[in-house]
């Protein structure tokens, strides 16, 4: 770069302006500058320029691209030693970036007929900037000669005309937009390479014709006649309006003179010129809005009086034509525009706003779930029509209606209101909703109607209990932690438990989101016991959950609840759904699994439960299940949903979820998906926050990283190591995926998806150990696999510390190659997978906790979610799995509350393969951040051949 800087810059436009060139080369007197060295974007070419002498020499130059001379220039102004060049296209450059920036972008052909785009439309200050910058152009900048004059001497581009030039090349280089080739019918104008598109010439000098031209129109809408109702008369009274035509020079937008004075020559500053100009612009105008039609064949185009139709016209479709066409509509400064609806939902006036206080208070202590919340309590649903805030009677609408008028005179000012509108808003009437669609709504502030949405403002104890709600850890008093609690919980673990309380008294369900780790169960377990407090909602707690977790369940219990019942509903001999009479237990603990639920719902559902505690939720993720329809049949006075990941797929597992814990919350699953989910998963950032706004109060998700959570945990690091794929592995991959891609590109529909899972599946396996995918029966293991040597090297490095490790793959079968190989090499190892029995796992980790086995292998999908394994310090993620969230969880079982070590996180990576781009594959599909994907298989599935061949195709890394 010091060498560029030092050297003089010329610019050498180019047709279209972006295949101009900035050549650099040494002076042409003085100490000469080393040239730069060709490569990358650096290309040496000989160019003959014009020296100090004023005569053409033979140059050796480096040339450059406009795109790749921006950086270089704007960095180069800054050289201390920067030519006066260099200085001089720097500063240019940052002119061009701005124009740019600034949206100043006009599409067109270039002389020759390719497409391109140039800088404009620029103000009068615009212009008057790039006079002063083209002043100031040394010599050397604009040195290569474009003809002779006639002493003999080379001629030079004229300095304002090579900068315009540039600016245009800049402006031609950087947008390529993909919405230009909607206005101009093609792909022209978005690809980098010129096209020739003489089919365009018409339509681009229209363009140029409605930016270039010497004037501007625009529109002034007057009223003709009443200027408000006579004393006594009805309230709405309906003028005539008539469209005055106003002219404005292009360089100064501020001017404006109506076309009748121009034609009279009676406006300073507009003359003939101003007239002729103004001629192609009114046809343009009229092409927009065929009322302006009897304007072109007048004497003088002054004014034209729409009819009431045409009026309308500009509210819609003939405005945005006008605007497109440069033409600007002004309406009356005292007119009020635009007929808004909005809705009150609260108690019916005859309520009296009773239930206020006892919805507020709803979260105290445990008092029975008020009748409010119930389906049978409907709310009033209340329509509020207003035009800008000046809110209509009834009365006035109807007037509005009758008139049929777009624009009409109502309280002393002109209003502008669609008819058809004022007809749907008349139409509008009041009804009932019930309490849990009312409350929706007034979380959200908006409601569907009709395929629309409208605002909604809550009223009497709803709007109070929206207040209490939409701050689910703050503004509520602090609850007390149970006495008989055996613990004492972190500040945020109260207030998540004063949070449970207030959701569950009113009636309302809870998903308690926290990562996994920060004390989900404990935090149960004192609800549980806060509730005993209070007979309305004392009774026994139901906690369904996976196998693995049952162990756990207990002994917290036994732990942090002395002295209650715990009862295993579990087993082949399992006893009753409940606690039997005379066990005093009626306050206890039932645990059973996802499984046993699924099979004993009956049993269960005929317990009166004071909770019911789903674990784990995403286990009822797909809500057509018969797991989730059995659990949704179990009835209990509240539920809570327990779940580090509510969202690991897409929107409508964290629908699954909520409509468990508060059914009718979201609506019907096909309702929620057009309302909310396809909106979201599409990037639409305001149903995003819609959604939000409606799930915020009923999920509480807490992490490890949010200030003052859990600040005594140690640190964690994440490494990602490549790892080169053997000769063998990359035969093996090079071949599926030549032969598996031909076949892909043959089959269509789920035959095609099935292909695709197949290939990427086998993939994987290559990656992991030729063995696998081959499913050898006796393998050898050694030498033929980087990641398995890989995981070798980390072992050695693990054990020699004395610590322990978590191993976790997808895939059992190569957990069990690994203990095969573990085992020869003398390393003690136990595997966690889904058929172990619950005992076992049990066993498993009091063995991996008490140290006995530093290496814990582990099924990714039965271990994932659960287990507290604080002994490892290091996990392993031997191959990588399609969501993020499912390897953060598993994670989790070594980070977590009570791990007092660093914990290191190793995820082995083929490189060079589909591992190590499925990762940023699925982020550059992922639209919005809080938006999820739907199954990342889908997401690869619907690839086209092309996208498919560069997921999977091998780069390099083999050996």
């Amino acid at each position: 770069m010091p060498n560029l800087a030092r050297c003089s810059a010329v610019f050498l436009p180019g047709d279209p302006a972006r295949t101009g060139r900035f050549a650099f080369h040494p002076p042409m007197d003085g100490e000469p500058v080393p040239a730069v060295p060709p490569g990358g974007d650096v290309r040496a070419e000989q160019l003959t320029l014009v020296g100090p002498d004023a005569c053409p020499h033979r140059v050796a130059a480096a040339v450059l691209d406009v795109g790749a001379a921006l950086p270089l220039l704007t960095r180069g102004r800054r050289h201390p030693d920067a030519s006066p060049s260099v200085a001089f296209w720097g500063a240019a450059a940052l002119t061009a970036l701005g124009l740019t920036a600034r949206g100043l972008l006009l599409p067109g052909l270039s002389p020759a007929g390719h497409d391109a785009w140039r800088a404009g439309p620029l103000t009068a200050e615009d212009v008057e900037g790039l006079r002063r910058l083209a002043a100031s152009m040394p010599p050397e900048a604009h040195a290569f000669p474009t003809g002779t004059a006639p002493d003999g001497g080379a001629l030079l581009p004229e300095p304002e005309r090579l900068l315009r030039g540039f600016l245009d090349a800049v402006a031609d280089t950087l947008p390529r937009a993909p919405a230009a080739a909607l206005a101009a019918g093609g792909p022209v104008l978005t690809a980098p390479e010129p096209r020739q598109a003489p089919g365009l010439r018409a339509w681009a000098a229209d363009v140029a014709a409605g930016h270039d031209a010497g004037v501007r129109l625009s529109l002034r809408i007057e009223a003709v006649g009443s200027e408000g109702p006579a004393a006594g008369a009805e309230a709405v009274t309906a003028p005539a309006f008539r469209a005055v035509l106003q002219l404005h020079p292009a360089g100064d937008p501020t001017r404006v003179a109506d076309a009748a004075e121009v034609w009279a020559g009676r406006a300073e500053g507009f003359g003939l010129r101003a007239r002729l100009d103004a001629l192609p612009a009114l046809h343009r105008a009229a092409r927009a809005w065929p009322a302006l039609s009897p304007l072109l064949s007048a004497a003088v185009p002054d004014a034209v009086e729409p009819a009431d139709e045409e009026l309308l016209e500009l509210l819609g479709e003939a405005g945005r034509a006008l605007a497109g066409a440069g033409v600007a509509v002004h309406w009356p400064r005292d007119l009020a525009r635009s007929l808004t609806a909005r809705v009150v939902i609260g108690p019916p006036a005859e309520t009296g706003g009773a239930p206020v206080e006892e919805a507020a208070s709803g979260g105290g202590g445990g008092s029975a779930p008020p009748p409010l919340l119930s389906a049978h309590a409907l709310l009033g649903f209340d329509w509020r029509f207003t035009v800008d805030g000046m809110e209509l009677t009834r009365a006035e609408l109807d007037r509005l209606a009758e008139s049929a008028r777009p624009v009409v005179r109502l309280r002393d000012r002109w209003v502008l209101v669609d008819p058809e509108e004022v007809r749907r808003a008349r139409e509008r009437q009041p009804r009932k909703v019930t309490p849990l669609d009312a409350l929706g709504a007034a979380l959200t502030g908006s409601t569907e109607v009709d395929g629309r949405q409208v605002a909604v403002e809550p009223s009497g104890w709803l709007r109070t209990l929206r207040d209490r709600l939409a701050e689910p850890e703050g503004g509520h008093a602090e609850l007390a932690q149970p006495a008989a609690l055996a613990a004492t919980l972190r500040d945020y673990q109260l207030r998540g438990l004063g949070w449970l309380d207030r959701m569950t008294s009113l009636g309302l369900g809870a998903c308690l989101a926290d990562d996994m780790g920060l004390g989900k169960t404990i935090t149960l377990i004192a609800l549980h016991l806060h509730r005993q407090g209070d007979p309305a909602t004392a009774g026994p707690t139901l906690v369904v959950c996976p196998a693995s977790l049952m162990g756990n369940w207990q002994r917290e219990v036994e732990r942090f609840a002395p002295g209650t019942p715990v009862h295993r509903f579990h087993g082949a001999g399992r006893g009753p759904a409940g606690f039997a009479d005379g066990e005093g237990g009626a306050g206890g603990f039932v645990l059973t699994t996802y499984g046993t639920m699924r099979r004993d719902a009956a049993r269960l559902a005929g317990v009166p439960w004071g909770l019911v505690v789903a674990d784990e939720a995403q286990h009822v993720k797909n809500a057509s299940s018969a797991t989730a329809r059995q659990l949704r049949s179990i009835g209990a006075r509240a539920r809570v949903a327990l779940t580090g990941t509510p969202v690991e797929n897409n929107l409508s597992e964290l629908w699954a979820v909520l409509d468990w814990a508060t059914p009718g919350l979201l609506g019907r699953l096909g309702t929620f998906r057009r309302r909310y989910a396809r909106a979201v998963e599409g990037g639409d950032p305001v149903a995003a926050e819609r959604l939000a706004a409606l799930v915020r109060p009923f999920l509480l998700r807490r992490r490890k990283s949010d200030p003052g959570i859990a600040p005594e945990l140690p640190p964690k690091t994440e490494t990602d190591h490549p790892v080169p794929l053997t000769a063998e592995q990359t035969g093996l991959y090079e071949g599926v995926v030549r032969e598996a891609l031909a076949g892909i590109a043959a089959a269509d529909g789920i035959a095609r998806r099935g292909l695709v899972v197949k290939l990427l599946t086998g993939l994987k396996q290559i990656c992991n150990h030729p063995a696998q995918y081959l499913k050898e029966d006796d393998p050898v293991l050694a030498g033929r696999s980087g990641k398995l040597e890989l995981l070798d090297e980390l072992l050695d490095t693990v054990l020699a510390e004395g610590a322990s490790v978590l191993v976790f793959t997808q895939y059992t079968a190569m957990a069990r190659l690994l203990r095969r190989h573990l085992a020869g090499r003398g390393v003690d190892t136990q595997f966690l997978h889904g058929g172990t029995p619950v005992p076992e796992r049990e066993a498993m980790v009091d063995r991996f906790q008490q140290g006995a086995v530093p290496v814990f292998l582990l099924s990714l999908k039965a271990a994932g979610t659960g287990l507290n394994l604080t002994r490892a310090e290091h996990v392993v993620h031997f191959d990588r799995w399609w969501n993020p969230a499912v390897e953060a969880q598993a994670t989790d079982r070594a980070y977590r509350i009570g791990q007092t070590r660093p914990v290191q996180v190793h995820r082995l990576v083929a490189e060079g393969t589909v591992e190590d781009r499925i990762a940023a594959m699925l982020a550059r599909k992922q639209r919005l951040a809080d938006a999820v994907l739907g199954p990342a298989e889908d997401a690869v599935t619907e690839l086209t051949d092309a996208e498919l061949a560069e997921l999977v195709s091998l780069r390099g890394g083999a050996r």
